[in-house]
């Protein structure tokens, strides 16, 4: 009987994409901002701009990042996947990302200069 309630919740786990806490591993993301440069090529191309100003489509304000606080830029780049902030450029790169590529690159940014 227990395998058997084992075997249904399994199969709910896999059908539904949802772990309860209680059967989810410990996975606590290390964050490694000496892993970040070769998963910030996405971000230089605007974050690093003379002005914080992009081009395209039209010229907008680039957000300076370098010296944010490591949990606002986690919190931001989880909203822009969720798509709970709105920037298309943003959505995509933000959606690409794993959890461990967020920690790691919102750890380097926290640790750059003004």
């Amino acid at each position: 009987m227990i395998r058997f309630f084992a075997w249904i919740m399994t199969g709910s786990v896999l059908a539904i994409g949802y772990v309860p806490p209680s059967l989810a591993q410990d996975s606590a993301i290390k964050a490694n901002p000496a892993a970040a440069p070769d998963k910030i090529s996405m971000c230089i191309g605007c974050h690093s701009l003379p002005g914080y100003k992009a081009s395209f489509p039209e010229v907008y304000h680039v957000p300076m990042i370098a010296g944010q606080h490591a949990q606002y830029i986690q919190s931001a780049l989880h909203a822009y996947a969720k798509q709970e902030r709105s920037f298309p450029t943003m959505h995509a790169v933000a959606a690409s990302l794993s959890q461990q590529d967020i920690a790691d690159i919102a750890a380097y940014y926290a640790g750059l200069r003004r």
